[in-house]
């Protein structure tokens, strides 16, 4: 059948006419299908009842099973980038410390410190931050944060690496030095995660003196701890009367050693043993000893005798001397130069700001004619400020306010430009002094140090003295200022704070600045009779040869207007003592003391003092024996309590340091006995001294069951 045929069968069928009724009909039938289709669907759904959607076939595709995983990825994701953050924060904000785990390997130094970088002004360091092997990173100049009494001001193109510039030592890349160079510097500040030991993180306290300018961010600056670098000495051992019958030293009077004690025992640390010496805690404390008639007599001795409190049976000789002061009318002008350190590693708080606070301080405690110049050194020395009258203080506060810290140390090349300016205006009626201020990092320009001690050693005969001030922690090399110190005839001292700077430049400005006898030695001679046994407490490093008391090449301490020094023997009585060392089983045995006319059987001793008026170029001597107490006759009853006073506080002092360093000799003896002691023998305390003392023993014995640093 082919269409026209299809076409002609349709022709004859008839078709009915439209009608409404039939369409209607149609349309409803449609719709009743297509309701009765959805209401099967509707009852029926993909997948089951439980999963709901019918997705196993979906998972199987690559690519969309981690689509569904969205909440664990982003999760992880999550805590990855907290992770970073925080690995982040611990490298950039806290102290690390570093501990070596050999402490024996240090040799008196303590374990190199890390940091991430340099800090920048916004968030001054409070420490210089090196680790051995590394080159040093630099901030610019010009980055120091103001001090609270020092505004900011335009840099001033006397002040080096003025402008903002970069060091060159800052800009160059790392490059192999010879050993020589790395074992005669601090090595500069650089990470390190590489085979190190492991590090700590140390708190940062708010530093005092109220050197911080409002708004400094004090929490997240850096403190490098462990660095500072301390001679390593072996305490004095006893000796036994008839090997070694006479005990020579030099006087000191330094009080460095005490300062920085207190900055680590009030940031919760013991301090290192070596930086622990007994002397000059002992002497920091003034005494109340008898006052010598005329400059002619500079100091008069006083001896005291007490019961040892750490082993009984022995004894405490105690050796005490006042210098006289000297008043307004009398003091002689002073030519000074303020050797300024103001390197990169001087950027912080408690360095360059109280460093300018301190001579602003010392400032106020000169007379109108004095004389200050001031230099610089950092990279390179410069003279800031030439030789100005003090009646001129404005030119003078000017010019301090104008520092600011960068560039690398070169220590050696701004002492001799000091030196130089202070022979320029060299008085010999005045006395002519430098005055050193740094934290110590001596690590460009120098390639001898002995070069350097024999220089300021030449010129100390020449007249002109040294004195060093020691700022801040981590980079503190007090052996050189030590070294420094004595060779220039002058003190050393470490300012922590500015209550410490008023106490050393303006509370003992005489003494600080002006001698009334050099080269002071002292000499005992113990009777083998009533003493079989000796021990100096402290002095180690003071200690000369028997011949040399009696030379006066070889040089010693100096004494200032109103200072006071004290040495203290632990001896062992023939009598009542139990001594340490045996005897021999062929040397002869010491002599008994029959005879008070030949063996001085009241006498536990001889005491002799050499010094020098600060003109003359011979010796005098002081002499004066130490008496057993039953035969010591005090002229009164109070004098004679007044001496076992303060003997007794030096005494509690002794004690303290030498549990610092270990307790090896002090027995039993703890820290609570030595708070007991010293609030017993407290006595005057106009400044506070002797009660912070106390407070101290009591933070030491809190942190001794820490490591020490």
């Amino acid at each position: 059948m082919d269409e026209r045929k299809l076409k002609d069968i349709l022709n004859l069928e008839s078709i009915p006419a439209a009608d409404d009724n039939t369409r209607k009909h149609a349309v409803n039938l449609g719709l009743a299908a297509f309701d009765a289709v959805q209401r099967e669907k509707s009852q029926r759904r993909q997948g089951t009842g439980i999963f709901g959607r019918l997705t196993g076939r979906v998972f199987n595709r690559p690519g969309r099973r981690p689509m569904a995983n969205r909440y664990l990825f982003g999760g992880t994701a999550t805590a990855v980038a907290l992770v970073l953050a925080v690995m982040t924060y611990t490298i950039w904000e806290p102290v690390l410390v570093e501990r070596p785990a050999d402490p024996a390997a240090t040799a008196g130094k303590a374990a190199p410190a890390t940091s991430r970088r340099e800090n920048d002004a916004s968030a001054p360091r409070t420490l210089e931050k090196v680790l051995p092997g590394g080159a040093e990173t630099r901030s610019p100049a010009g980055s120091t944060a103001p001090s609270a009494t020092t505004p900011p001001a335009a840099s001033d193109p006397a002040a080096p690496n003025a402008g903002g510039g970069k060091s060159a030592d800052s800009l160059a890349p790392n490059r192999a030095e010879p050993k020589s160079e790395r074992l005669s510097r601090p090595a500069p500040a650089q990470e390190s995660f590489a085979f190190g030991p492991a590090t700590t993180i140390a708190p940062v306290p708010l530093p005092q003196g109220g050197i911080v300018a409002p708004g400094d961010r004090v929490g997240s600056q850096y403190r490098d701890v462990g660095r500072d670098r301390f001679q390593t000495v072996e305490e004095n051992a006893v000796k036994r009367v008839i090997d070694a019958p006479v005990s020579t030293f030099s006087i000191d009077v330094d009080t460095a050693s005490y300062s920085f004690v207190r900055r680590m025992l009030n940031q919760g640390r013991l301090p290192q043993k070596d930086a622990v010496r007994v002397e000059e805690l002992i002497n920091y404390f003034n005494y109340d000893y008898p006052v010598p008639a005329s400059r002619e007599r500079p100091f008069e001795p006083s001896v005291t005798v007490i019961d040892s409190p750490w082993k009984k049976g022995n004894k405490l000789v105690h050796i005490g001397i006042r210098g006289h002061d000297i008043d307004a009318t009398e003091k002689p002008r002073s030519n000074l130069v303020f050797l300024l350190d103001v390197s990169g590693s001087m950027n912080a708080p408690d360095k360059l700001p109280l460093m300018v606070n301190s001579m602003k301080l010392l400032l106020g405690s000169l007379q109108p004619e004095d004389t200050v110049a001031i230099v610089t050194y950092a990279g390179a020395s410069g003279t800031v400020l030439e030789p100005t009258k003090v009646a001129e203080k404005h030119t003078i506060l000017a010019a301090l306010d104008r520092l600011r810290a960068g560039g690398s140390t070169a220590g050696a090349a701004g002492i001799r430009q000091a030196y130089a300016l202070a022979e320029g205006t060299f008085d010999k009626a005045a006395v002519n002094r430098v005055i050193l201020a740094t934290d110590g990092d001596f690590n460009v320009g120098i390639t001898n140090r002995e070069e350097l001690k024999g220089f300021v050693e030449r010129k100390r005969k020449s007249g002109i003295l040294l004195s060093v001030l020691g700022f801040g922690q981590g980079n503190l090399n007090d052996h050189l200022m030590q070294t420094l110190a004595q060779n220039g005839n002058g003190v050393a001292a470490h300012i922590d704070t500015l209550n410490e700077a008023r106490k050393v430049l303006v509370e003992e400005a005489s003494s600080t600045l002006f001698p009334i006898a050099k080269d002071v030695k002292i000499q005992v001679e113990f009777n083998p009779a009533t003493v079989s046994e000796y021990r100096l407490v402290g002095y180690e490093t003071r200690v000369l040869k028997r011949e040399d008391f009696t030379n006066d090449k070889v040089d010693a301490g100096d004494v200032g207007a109103g200072h006071t020094v004290t040495a203290i023997y632990d001896i062992t009585p023939v009598k009542g003592g139990h001594p340490v060392v045996g005897d021999s089983r062929y040397q002869a045995a010491a002599p008994a003391a029959k005879d008070s006319g030949t063996r001085f059987e009241n006498e536990y001793g001889f005491l002799r003092i050499r010094y020098k008026l600060p003109d003359a170029d011979s010796s005098s001597l002081i002499t004066a024996p130490i008496a057993v107490p039953d035969s010591d006759k005090a002229k009164d009853a109070g004098a004679n309590a007044r001496r076992l006073r303060e003997a007794r506080w030096a005494t509690a002092v002794a004690g303290f340091g030498q549990l610092l360093k270990g307790g090896k000799y002090t027995g039993d003896t703890s820290f609570d006995d030595i708070v007991a002691l010293a609030s017993a023998a407290k006595g005057g305390d106009p400044f506070g001294y002797r009660a912070e003392f106390i407070n101290l023993v009591r933070l030491a014995r809190s942190a001794s069951t820490l490591p020490r640093e």
